[in-house]
């Protein structure tokens, strides 16, 4: 057993040479920006307003939330190790091989996964943007099959989406439905990635700020159309006008496409060496990035809400061009200009993802996890050059057969359960010497704050819900059957919590970005985690099956 929670020792000789401490504090929020602000408000904030209606607003400011406290704890990672390195790496060093071996299989999840879905809605941008300048690409050459054929049978309102299942070529019995930009922008990054690219801080904070003022632009134009009667849409059921419409049932359904809005934040933990004062501006700029675009997505949300009824943005993946449709606002020089800027930008994200993950499969392959192969370097370009080739394949296959809905599902799932992890880890974490120039997570006791907060939320929410739970004690209804059984295992191991944190004095930061993260995850349903647990029990047979026997650390024990 103490094999599977070896630890990788690092010492000061580890160490990268050539590091500065050039990083400020708003140097962080920069960066944090440039994280966050791109793919979940370019694509999947569509998919997140059709789930859950206008008042998903709420689970913007939730995950907010639950983000804040965990960058805490990724801070405190990042300082108890003197290397600058990933949620793997200092995972390796904290809590032994397995649990790194499982942070690094979810960041698989985070980088590979998510690009496929964002190689679907750079696909949306770029087929709208051809269509401003007059090239049509036909429908059932710009989507996925599955994602036309659940719409066809569904009755969904998007009529591209109906019109590429109606309209493809049948080969044999199978209609030839394949998202063509889908796979050329992605065999491009990957040659990209594989030939080397020079990266300037110049040319990245370029992008962010394009993408700042294309949103802003879009926040600008879109008030003057908001008509308020789209922020309380009649319910499909009941008939009743509501801020949320399906809910709060329906507003937790979206969380995916609202956390997917979030990932990208824990990057900047490995920039603690390159920061002034780590100890302060970490943690800060991070906080400070996080309101900031939480704040943006709210007002955008409010606006796409306001100018286009919800029920519209059913399988929309290019959200911020969509409401100037002539369908809808009808402003067809603001359609031109987002859907060109979300091509450039978003082109960026998929170029950062793409490069980040052969080097995540580089330093396990490097740990002997992984089969050398991967640590293989291009001897005349200088990069993982196999590693990039199958993050390439990794990305375009899936292309071929699945959709935006289940990716964004199974990649938040994946990315919340690794925040967990981190979460739940720091509670682990001994104590240590407060030395200068590290960031020390400040200890409060939560062995009566958090009992407290989490019972006093619970009677709060009763009483501000009561429709909430008369759902969720109304055992004859199967739709909530899935979310029944995930809030009440919250319930409980939350109650677990309160005792242990009465009994054990543990840390009230780290606990409630458990304990939020945790409630995140009551959002998927069985079918998503069907997937992510068939998703780790692959990398468990891989693991055991090579990494186990060929790590660098077995013959050191």
């Amino acid at each position: 057993m103490n094999q599977l929670f070896r630890r990788k020792h690092y010492s000061a000789s580890d160490q990268p040479s050539g590091l500065l401490r050039v990083l400020g504090v708003w140097d962080i929020v920069f960066f944090g920006i440039a994280a966050i602000i791109g793919a979940g408000s370019f694509t999947s904030l569509g998919e997140a307003v059709f789930r859950g209606g206008p008042g998903v607003i709420i689970l913007y400011i939730i995950c907010g939330f639950a983000c804040g406290f965990t960058a805490l704890c990724y801070a405190e990672f990042a300082s108890r190790i003197p290397t600058a390195g990933s949620a793997y790496t200092y995972a390796y060093a904290s809590f032994g091989e397995l649990i790194a071996w499982v942070i690094g299989w979810a960041l698989i999840m985070e980088y590979s996964f998510g690009n496929i879905y964002v190689a679907f809605s750079w696909s949306d941008y770029f087929t709208s943007f051809m269509g401003r300048i007059g090239v049509h690409i036909p429908e059932f050459l710009s989507c996925s099959y599955s994602e036309a054929k659940k719409a066809f049978f569904g009755g969904s309102e998007n009529q591209e989406l109906i019109n590429a299942w109606k309209n493809a070529p049948l080969v044999g019995n199978l209609k030839l439905i394949v998202d063509i930009p889908a796979l050329v922008i992605n065999g491009l990054i990957t040659w990209l990635c594989y030939v080397g690219l020079k990266e300037s801080k110049n040319f990245n904070n370029i992008f962010v700020i394009l993408k700042l003022f294309i949103i802003l632009l879009v926040i600008a134009v879109g008030i003057a159309y908001i008509n308020t009667d789209n922020w309380f849409p009649a319910s499909t059921e009941t008939g009743i006008k509501s801020f949320m419409p399906n809910g709060f049932t329906g507003v937790m359904s979206a969380v995916s496409g609202v956390f997917f809005a979030y990932i990208g934040f824990d990057a900047l933990s490995v920039l603690s060496e390159e920061t002034k004062e780590p100890q302060k501006n970490l943690p800060r700029g991070m906080i400070i990035s996080l309101v900031l675009c939480t704040v943006i997505y709210i007002i955008l949300t409010l606006v796409l809400t306001g100018m286009v009824d919800y029920r519209k943005f059913d399988g929309v993946g290019d959200p911020l061009s969509f409401i100037f449709e002539a369908g809808n606002a009808n402003i067809p020089w603001m359609e031109f200009v987002v859907s060109l800027a979300a091509v450039i930008a978003i082109t960026t994200v998929l170029l950062v993802f793409q490069m980040g993950q052969p080097r995540i499969w580089y330093a396990m392959s490097r740990d002997g996890l992984m089969p050398k192969k991967f640590m293989e370097i291009h001897p005349k370009h200088k990069t993982p050059s196999f590693a990039t080739i199958i993050t390439g394949l990794v990305v375009g296959i899936p292309i071929l057969f699945t959709d935006k809905s289940f990716i964004l599902d199974f990649t938040s799932i994946g990315t919340i359960f690794a925040f967990v992890l981190v979460c739940g880890g720091v509670l682990l974490l001994p104590s240590k010497e407060k030395l200068k120039g590290r960031f020390h997570l400040p200890y409060i006791n939560a062995k009566l704050i958090f009992p407290v907060i989490f019972i006093g939320g619970l009677v709060f929410f009763y009483f501000w819900q009561p429709a909430f739970f008369e759902n969720l004690m109304n055992w004859r209804d199967p739709k909530e059957s899935e979310f029944r059984i995930s809030i009440f295992l919250f319930i409980l191991i939350n109650l677990g919590l309160c005792v242990l944190a009465f009994v054990k004095n543990l840390s009230l930061i780290p606990l409630i970005g458990l304990s939020s993260c945790l409630y995140l995850l009551t959002g998927m349903g069985h079918n998503n985690w069907f997937w992510f647990a068939l998703w780790f029990g692959i990398g468990l047979i891989i693991y055991f099956s090579y990494g186990y026997k060929n790590s660098k650390l077995r013959d050191k024990q």
